[in-house]
């Protein structure tokens, strides 16, 4: 007897997505100064992530930091450099300031969203502290993955790539 087996077609993560979404998340498109300095390697064959998380690699913005978390899988994704970057490398071995945080663990808060004439907000908890312009996570509701925010002010939050 003969058991067919059925072919399933593999489903990876769309590549142009991700440029979109880093090019989002520098406000630069690709090949710019200040953004990805190539697209995502079309040959990358990542597993389909329902959320995925961007952040910056170090404080000299070099690279963007795309992951997964479920399925767990990270790429990084180089930027072009402005002109000034060797400033921005001596300021970096200078002693930081750490700023408050506006945000804490458990704080009621408010994603907001938007350009002109069009704006969208979401209410939900933060998962961790942080100071104005960090990330951090938020519980949208019971049934969903948290979503990625940067703190605006105490309560109040944007998503990656807009500004409010």
């Amino acid at each position: 007897m003969i058991i067919p087996f059925l072919l399933m077609a593999a489903s990876f993560q769309d590549t142009a997505a991700l440029d979109a979404s880093v090019a989002a998340f520098t406000g630069r498109p690709t090949g710019a100064e200040g953004g990805a300095r190539t697209p995502v390697d079309a040959r990358l064959r990542l597993a389909t992530c329902p959320t995925v998380s961007l952040s910056w690699r170090s404080e000299q913005h070099d690279a963007v930091v795309v992951s997964c978390t479920g399925p767990a899988w990270r790429i990084f994704v180089p930027v072009i450099r402005p002109a000034n970057a060797p400033a921005a490398i001596a300021a970096s071995f200078a002693p930081a300031v750490k700023a408050a945080p506006v945000i804490k663990r458990g704080d009621p808060i408010v994603i907001e969203a938007g350009t002109e004439g069009f704006s969208i907000s979401r209410e939900g908890v933060a998962m961790g502290d942080a100071a104005p312009g960090g990330r951090f996570m938020v519980k949208v509701d019971e049934t969903r993955t948290p979503v990625q925010a940067i703190a605006v002010d105490a309560g109040r939050a944007t998503l990656p790539g807009w500004s409010n």
